[in-house]
């Protein structure tokens, strides 16, 4: 839908207010709600012919004064929701999307004021825009969720419940007020009250407190112990390389199939590659695994041992 509003909307030949919300931090709020009282609040045959003109010939200024005309509304609708903990510059800017929203579905002939149908989508838009920035993990994904979330609040008001965490009664009491099930409710209510913090907040007020970050054990390897692993790595596969080639042919070839290939070769596919039992292949992949692992051992300790001359025995 965002995507169809910026190609529904012919290259910009009108003007419109120039402070951009949410872009240009320098900018004050005040400067643009004054900047939006200068369009003219439209009767309601103004509005219709707006309307008319702008959905059968896409006129361009009659887009700029409908929509203009209730940019002030976005501004009211945006100040509903500014306890939710999002600048209301952001508020106001996602409100003015669901605006634009409104002017690409709107159909003057129904017979209702624009600002009426306008209301639905600035509101969904803002609902959102809040929904995708209370927290990390996605809240409210079911109708009824969100539902609970944007009246959770004048729910407790209403039944006189003061307390932060709720029981199952005052769960009971808020689901049937809303008419969703108990478990949204509790979903909800538990997500609402526990925040995402921040890993560089102070554990205390102290000023020179240090933040949760720095207070978390690093789990990381050390740079000294990674070149050490490394380095050992390295060495393993020099001596396996080595060693390896200093096996006889065919215990190399068994014990590479047997040991060092994935999946494994089977004792019945090497029995009938060297015309051998299964037991003679189990027994050549042991020796030579004995062997190796003999070879390699004393090497790395920089003791080199001898078994039966510079070859190992078959």
């Amino acid at each position: 839908m965002k995507k169809q509003i910026k190609t529904t909307l012919p290259p910009k030949t009108y003007s419109t207010p120039s402070v951009v919300l949410g872009n240009n931090d320098d900018v004050s709020l005040s400067k643009y709600i004054a900047e939006i009282q200068q369009f003219p609040i439209l009767t309601a045959e103004q509005e219709y012919e707006y309307a008319t003109r702008w959905t059968k010939e896409h006129d361009n200024i009659a887009a700029e004064k409908l929509v203009g005309s209730h940019l002030r509304l976005v501004v009211s609708v945006a100040y509903d929701f500014k306890n939710y903990g999002l600048p209301i510059s952001d508020l106001i800017a996602s409100g003015n999307m669901g605006l634009m929203q409104a002017l690409q579905k709107f159909d003057p002939e129904r017979g209702f004021r624009f600002s009426t149908y306008a209301m639905f989508w600035i509101k969904a838009e803002i609902y959102e825009t809040i929904l995708n920035n209370w927290s990390i993990v996605k809240l409210g994904s079911s109708a009824n969720q969100k539902r609970v979330f944007f009246n959770l609040t004048r729910a407790k008001r209403a039944l006189g419940i003061m307390d932060n965490t709720l029981s199952a009664d005052q769960t009971k009491q808020i689901a049937e007020y809303l008419s969703v099930p108990e478990s949204d409710v509790e979903h909800v209510a538990t997500r609402m009250s526990a925040r995402d913090m921040s890993l560089n907040a102070p554990l205390n007020t102290d000023s020179d407190a240090k933040d949760i970050l720095s207070n978390m054990a690093d789990s990381k390897t050390g740079i000294e112990e990674s070149v050490e692993q490394l380095e050992f790595k390295r060495r393993g596969y020099e001596l396996l390389r080595k060693h390896l080639e200093n096996l006889p042919e065919r215990d190399r070839e068994i014990l590479r199939a047997r040991r060092l290939s994935d999946p494994a070769a089977t004792l019945e596919t090497l029995s009938q590659k060297y015309g051998i039992s299964r037991e003679r292949v189990r027994q050549i992949e042991e020796r030579a695994y004995n062997k190796l692992r003999e070879a390699i051992l004393a090497d790395a300790e920089n003791k080199p041992k001898m078994i039966s001359g510079t070859k190992y025995e078959k």
